[in-house]
């Protein structure tokens, strides 16, 4: 799970450069509002891309509990591993 973590840590970190133009660092502790920057529209563009990137399903419910890119990554790996049955 660990490995799936710091793969979709990665992605987030694609996604910010590429599509948002983010000029920063992007690390797991970050704050996705406040260190990051990102509005509705950014998280949005975020979770299409993760979406697609992982083929699995995001929910406006999942961003509640989401704070840092951590918190994405987690739930991203999770969502993964459910999809194919638990396995790593």
């Amino acid at each position: 799970m660990v490995e799936l973590e710091q793969e979709v840590v990665g992605e987030i970190r694609r996604i910010a450069l590429e599509e948002l133009e983010w000029k920063g660092p992007v690390e797991p502790g970050h704050d996705l509002l406040k260190d990051l920057q990102l509005d509705s529209l950014g998280l949005t563009v975020m979770a299409v891309g993760l979406e697609n990137r992982f083929r699995v399903k995001l929910s406006e419910e999942d961003a509640a509990g989401l704070h840092t890119v951590a918190d994405l990554a987690r739930l991203v790996a999770t969502r993964v591993n459910a999809s194919v049955g638990g396995r790593p």
